[in-house]
């Protein structure tokens, strides 16, 4: 009896705080898991912040570079035979150039590339008292389809009053626009002409053929040469010129990240018979480009940067656009306009920043920042011209830049014609004399 009363009184005692214990227990792990839960809950709130805050930031970039270009708002006026005329090669924002010359009475024009006379045949069409017409392209092909499509409007369209118009077409490379000028009129050099167009994409024609070398999923020849009679190939570069350069290209004029990889490939390759066809060129490039960077798109794109490069660097296309504009600018009456359409970064960086080097051509030469500062100051809004095309301009002394920002294709063009989407027209005009 003594015993059991004895344990009795043992667990009396200590029930109590047992009873404690096991409530403070309780309570600790319930304030446990609501301080987990309250943890948890903020860690959420604050990825939904950051979320949101990348999600503004990537809308602010997309609004900033929605803003460095305008897209057109033109509508294609194209009937069922304009669309079969252009099937072998669409012209790039043609409405968009015809806009930029019907303000001019232009009585003198230069199609610096003349392709399928595409422009020019809408130049043509547009401007009835047009006198002088001269087409360049050093594309025997071209120029062959160019005049025969120049002598067709001129023959076959009745309602065209251009009996007067004066027409040439030459086989040459723009860099020689002054010669060629001279040719036709040495007045020409001295008086100007009213209108001048550049347009740098290759044409679908040379895209289209294997034999020229410029297609990447086409088998053929590594030739790129714009000018047949030329005598650099892309084959030499890849087979024949120091590793160095070959990596300076891809890096340069390709923009290509994974050049050095891509470098040393082409130079192993030399070591088996080199490169000759451009299928062993996409196949290298294939077969070099990790599958985690696109599939089949992810090597295709490698494969147009590199492609890109070498023509570059056969035709030494970006010194002769510099060198180029500058010359075509000076070709100018006052008054007259130039057009430039370009298709990748390269080309269109060195056009917006000669546009920018000629028409503050006179100004004094000072400190570059201050240069920079006055251009901006020069920024117009408004438009005395009254062209609806025309958004902001920048006044300069030696002329204006009509596309502060490029003008590029409408959403419907790039429907029609997906290899217009990177096309940018930029557009200088010469000051008239007082």
């Amino acid at each position: 009896m003594a015993k059991s009363t004895a344990k009795l009184f043992l667990l009396s005692s200590f029930s109590p705080s047992f009873r404690f214990r096991d409530r403070n227990l309780s309570l600790t792990c319930t304030h446990n898991i609501t301080t987990r839960a309250s943890k948890s809950n903020k860690k959420k709130e604050k990825e939904k912040a950051k979320a949101k805050v990348v999600t503004a930031a990537a809308k602010k970039s997309v609004a900033v570079k929605e803003k460095r270009r305008t897209r057109s708002n033109k509508e294609l006026d194209l009937d069922e035979h304009a669309i079969q005329r252009y099937a072998a090669h669409f012209p790039v924002l043609i409405g968009e150039v015809v806009d930029v010359f019907s303000s001019k009475s232009l009585r003198s024009f230069v199609d610096c590339t003349v392709g399928a006379a595409g422009h020019s045949s809408a130049i043509i069409q547009a401007h009835p008292e047009l006198k002088l017409y001269i087409g360049m392209d050093v594309d025997p092909v071209a120029h062959e389809k160019a005049r025969a499509q120049i002598d067709a409007i001129l023959n076959g369209d009745s309602c065209l009053p251009t009996s007067d118009l004066k027409t040439h077409t030459v086989l040459k490379n723009f860099r020689c626009i002054k010669s060629v000028l001279s040719e036709v009129d040495k007045k020409l050099l001295d008086t100007g002409v009213d209108g001048i167009l550049m347009d740098l994409g290759m044409s679908s024609m040379q895209v289209n053929d294997p034999e020229r070398g410029f297609s990447v999923l086409g088998d053929g020849p590594l030739d790129m040469r714009m000018d047949p009679q030329a005598g650099l190939k892309a084959e030499d570069i890849l087979n024949s010129w120091p590793d160095t350069e070959v990596g300076r290209i891809l890096r340069e004029y390709g923009e290509e990240s994974n050049w050095r990889s891509l470098q040393n490939k082409i130079v192993k390759a030399r070591l088996h018979g080199g490169l000759h066809t451009t299928g062993e060129v996409a196949d290298l490039i294939r077969n070099a480009t990790p599958g985690t960077r696109g599939g089949r798109q992810g090597w295709i794109k490698t494969a147009t940067r590199v492609f890109q490069a070498l023509r570059i660097a056969v035709n030494d296309e970006l010194r002769t656009l510099e060198d180029s504009l500058y010359s075509c600018f000076d070709c100018l009456a006052p008054g007259g306009r130039l057009a430039v359409i370009s298709f990748h970064s390269l080309e269109d960086r060195i056009v917006k920043q000669t546009f920018l080097d000629i028409i503050n051509s006179d100004e004094d030469e000072g400190d570059e920042e201050g240069r920079h500062k006055s251009d901006l100051r020069k920024i117009r809004n408004d438009n005395d011209q009254k062209e609806a095309w025309i958004r902001q301009m920048i006044q300069g002394c030696s002329g204006a830049i009509l596309t502060k920002r490029p003008i590029t294709p409408s959403e419907e063009e790039e429907r029609l014609n997906r290899r217009c989407r990177s096309a940018k027209l930029r557009v200088i005009e010469k000051v008239e004399r007082e």
